[in-house]
């Protein structure tokens, strides 16, 4: 649908032809059956007279199109996704009746069907483009405007919109049929909303269905009572009673921070927070109706680390209402105003106003290694991208615009103050408040406030991609102080850069009392240009450890001195601060990353880590990262005995883990990922944590326990699929059943592959996070079942863009990746398949270019330590 992909030039004409006041009536029945639902759109709307300009609309059918009192023929004015509106007047009036179709996929209204209840709940997701699958619109962020939603829908359902609900009455003589899975003859109502306020597209929002729901009120700085309310299916509601008081408080302490951090109020009518089925997100901020994904509806133990982001996520969403919602981008360009100031907010905020006070130990191990990973990949962007279409678009909700961006606004309130900082922060949202805004709007308020050169630092920090390394070499008198410390700036070739930084050296030794590694000295200050040399630190003892960037003030790639970087090899695990370790443990695994510092010496510092590390995200990371280093860096000579010792170890720190603690649980959650088929040892311990032979004390084995050790069984063919189809009848539940296909792709044979394959890119039935679990499995593969697919990757990519969704299409692409497949023929293939896609679109080259490049520095890193 070229269509769809709607380009900024076209954005930028239709902007110069269309004008305010724009408002929607936009009118739903949802009672028409399973597969379509009814949709009528009235649009009223300004523009220069005799122009020509174009809604967006994404249906199966069109039946009326009536511009300004005249009916147009549908099959006429609307074609490749948009209808065409010619001659217009100063004033316009636009009517169009269509047939949409629900989703399975998270775009658009997406449909789910609960089999553990027959349930059928609907929610909207309309970022970037999809309110274009529900309605009729001009769906660019600029072209802001009035909605009034009105729904009909059966009426044991629960209806919600951006705004309260105005009116709720019955429509007489109407009765439901049994097409939605409800009872049939079920009456039917239609809920009437209020207007909203002045609203881009993609934040509103329909969600609809038998939901569960707890209600509250907060007292907003304004003087107003904000409604508020949570809602989840009905088959969760038991496990998300026990978490609901706890997630209203978080929210209202969000409420507070925000009030008091830029001085304005929460700014809207209510605040409802819907966990639905099936995301295809994390969650998204429409304006009063945050949409999340059930999974953060914990039915089952979880890691403190998920327990935690469910926190970050929370205020992110809530974040937006302010930086996205109130104050909007005017183009994609600027996402980063959206996602950058929220993902930063929403860390500072849980490490201010809630019980998460290690956030930003958080944020380094989780987001900031996500962004060091992307800005070193040849996909690499500024922070503020040019972006000439929607495909751009998709394919920037990344870890540049996400965590790099945070980072950046983390050294930014460095660079400027804090209190200078959220004072201009302050003047831009007060003064475009319910409007768009752009880069240049933000930085004009920053620099009043900061009187620092804004363009200067914007064009070096934000509008340029790549990042920076920050060495530092010591010289030593022979009494053992500090000569000199140098700090120096590099940038890489392609991207030669360098920034201003304001950052701190921490000092670090050991205490005698407690034998933890302490900061006792620290040093703030500026580093521009090639050389700074530390003045302050010149005839001060040599510390045990020099920590360059203490504190994560600022935004780079640090290699330490020698003696410094020995010492955090052999002691990163006694460092008593949180922060500090993930810094140094960031810094240790780009340096293996980077062939700078051998796989295995990695590995055995964070199997020593792992013996005491207390922040579960960097525990988390940890792991994650030590599995790639075993898998794709160590020598491959070396490869089968270094999997097996990394698994003998995590067995073991399992065992002598404490009792029911988070590490305990991630522990034996990693050790699930290390099995291979023979391993008798290894299926006799999961075999035996499944059927009770085998006990850890404290370990529960739940539902997702289960099906963990379900998945590590299949994946070493010790289960098969009718044992388990036999688990998933046990309990027969949407979580259940996307368990159970990621555990039927996960089986080491040529046969469940081939499944797998086949039935992620050809099965359209499949949900998204059925989609997902199913790439998962088949991910899993081992070398000798994943070789075969790299020729046959590259020969389906373009069918997989052409014929399915963005989102689809990018789970298949980045989940279908043979990432355990030889790497020099991945590198071989892929190159020849970019070499012959020189013309394919830019999104879709920047997903085959990141997984190629993965398997690329895979192929450097593993010969490096070969040939040590």
């Amino acid at each position: 649908m070229p269509g769809a992909n709607l380009t900024r030039i076209e954005a930028g004409e239709r902007k110069a032809v269309v004008s305010a006041p724009i408002h929607y009536w936009v009118s739903l029945d949802l009672t028409v059956g399973a597969e379509d639902f009814a949709s009528t759109t009235k649009v009223t709307f300004d523009a220069q007279a005799g122009a020509s300009t174009f809604l967006d609309l994404i249906a199966d059918q069109v039946t009326e199109v009536v511009l300004n009192g005249e009916a147009l023929d549908p099959a006429a004015a609307f074609t490749d996704s948009r209808i065409e509106l010619n001659n217009l007047k100063d004033h316009n009036e636009v009517v169009v009746k269509a047939m949409c179709q629900y989703s399975n996929t998270g775009e658009g209204l997406h449909r789910s069907v609960d089999p553990a209840d027959g349930n059928v709940y609907l929610y909207s997701q309309f970022e970037v483009p999809d309110a274009r699958r529900v309605y009729a619109v001009f769906d660019q962020p600029d072209l802001k405007a009035v909605f009034d939603f009105d729904v009909t829908a059966p009426e044991s359902w629960i209806v919600l919109s951006n705004q309260p609900a105005h009116t709720v009455e019955s429509v007489d003589g109407m009765t439901l049929d049994d097409t939605l899975g409800d009872h049939p003859a079920e009456c039917i109502k239609r809920w009437v909303f209020e207007p909203t306020v002045t609203m881009s597209s993609y934040l509103t929002a329909i969600c609809a269905g038998p939901y569960a729901q707890w209600h509250t009120e907060y007292e907003n700085e304004d003087g107003r009572v904000v409604p508020m309310g949570q809602y989840c299916r009905q088959s969760l509601a038991e496990a998300f009673a026990k978490d609901v008081d706890y997630l209203f408080d978080i929210t209202k302490k969000g409420f507070a921070f925000y009030a008091k951090t830029w001085g304005i109020p929460y700014p809207y009518a209510k605040y409802d927070q819907i966990y639905v089925p099936e995301y295809n997100a994390g969650a998204m901020e429409n304006i009063g109706l945050v949409t999340i994904r059930d999974q953060y509806v914990f039915d089952s133990k979880v890691t403190d680390a998920l327990s935690e982001r469910r926190v970050v996520t929370v205020l992110h969403e809530l974040a937006h209402m302010w930086f996205g919602d109130y104050v909007t981008m005017k183009w994609w360009n600027d996402l980063w105003l959206n996602e950058s100031f929220a993902e930063f907010t929403s860390t500072l905020a849980t490490a201010e106003a809630t019980d998460w006070p290690d956030a930003w130990a958080t944020f380094c191990s989780g987001e900031k290694s996500w962004a060091l990973n992307q800005d070193q990949l040849p996909t690499t962007h500024p922070i503020v991208a040019p972006i000439n279409d929607l495909n751009d678009t998709y394919v920037n909700f990344d870890g540049i615009t996400y965590a790099k961006g945070a980072s950046v606004l983390k050294q930014l309130v460095a660079y400027v103050g804090r209190e200078r900082f959220f004072d201009g922060i302050h003047r831009y949202l007060t003064r475009h408040a319910f409007a768009n805004a752009t880069l240049d709007d933000l930085l004009n308020e920053l620099e009043a406030t900061s009187g620092r050169d804004m363009k200067a630092w914007s064009a070096l920090w934000l509008e340029q991609a790549g990042i920076n390394t920050i060495a530092a070499d010591v010289e030593e008198n022979a009494d053992g102080t500090i000569a000199s410390l140098t700090l120096t700036q590099s940038a890489p070739a392609e991207h030669p850069v360098l920034r201003p930084h304001r950052l701190a050296v921490g000092f670090y030794n050991e205490d005698p009392a407690t034998g933890r590694i302490v900061r006792t000295d620290r040093i703030e200050l500026d580093v521009d240009g090639e050389t700074t040399v530390v003045t302050e630190a010149a005839g001060k003892p040599r510390p045990a450890f020099i920590l360059v960037n203490d504190d994560d003030l600022t935004y780079t790639k640090l290699r330490f001195d020698a003696a410094s970087l020995e010492f955090a090899v052999e002691n990163l695990y006694r460092f008593d601060n949180a922060l500090a370790r993930a810094v140094i443990w960031l810094a240790l695994w780009d340096m293996t990353r980077d062939a700078e510092l051998p796989a295995e010496r990695f590995i055995e510092t964070t199997l020593k880590l792992l013996a005491h590390e207390a922040e579960s995200t960097t525990f988390r990371y940890a792991l994650s990262c030590m599995g790639t280093t075993a898998h794709h860096y160590v020598a491959p000579a070396r490869r089968e005995d270094v999997l097996r010792h990394v698994a003998a170890e995590l067995w073991t720190l399992a065992n002598a883990a404490e009792a029911g603690s988070d590490n305990q649980f991630q522990l034996v959650n990693a050790y699930l990922g290390y099995g291979e088929e023979g391993d008798a040892e290894f299926a006799a311990n999961v075999r035996g944590l499944l059927d009770g032979t085998v006990t850890l004390d404290g370990l529960d084995i739940d539902n997702d326990m289960r099906w963990a050790l379900v998945k590590a069984l299949a994946s070493v063919n010790q289960i098969d699929e009718a044992g388990i189809d036999t688990e998933l009848a046990k309990r027969d539940t949407t979580a259940n059943r996307e368990f159970a296909m990621g555990a039927r792709a996960s089986r080491s044979t040529a046969e469940a592959k081939e499944w797998a394959w086949n039935e992620a890119i050809r099965n359209q039935e499949l949900t998204n996070m059925q989609l997902e679990a199913v790439a998962r499995g088949f991910a899993g593969a081992t070398p000798e079942l994943a070789d075969p697919y790299v020729e046959r990757y590259f020969a389906e990519a373009d069918w997989i863009w052409t014929n399915r969704t963005f989102h689809m299409a990018e789970a298949l692409l980045e989940g279908l990746w043979p990432v355990y497949a030889d790497p020099a023929k991945l590198v071989e293939q892929g190159d020849a398949w970019l070499a012959s896609h020189a013309e394919a679109d830019n999104a879709f080259r920047r997903i085959v270019i990141g997984n190629l490049e993965s398997a690329r520095r895979s192929l450097k890193v593993r010969d490096w330590n070969a040939a040590l």
